[in-house]
């Protein structure tokens, strides 16, 4: 796929980290799959791989935690 940001580069798999943050409360998941552009590095997740993300973050939430990192697995949820 083209990168929609610098429209030069190419994606190509790999991983990237995603923080989510809301309210307060930050969530990190370190070594998410993505399509990343080769110019730019602007990663592509997804939309399994982001509703897993948002579901894991939201869970976080309910039980309390301020801030939070996790090593993503293509288990988790």
């Amino acid at each position: 796929m083209n990168c929609v940001i610098c429209k030069q580069g190419k994606t190509q798999s790999g991983t990237t980290t995603v923080t989510l943050e809301r309210e307060g409360i930050t969530v990190v998941f370190k070594n998410v799959l993505a399509q990343v552009c080769g110019n730019c590095g602007e990663p592509y997740v997804d939309e399994e791989t982001s509703k897993k993300l948002l579901e894991a973050a939201e869970q976080a939430a309910r039980s309390g935690v301020l801030v939070d990192v996790r090593e993503y697995t293509t288990a988790m949820v």
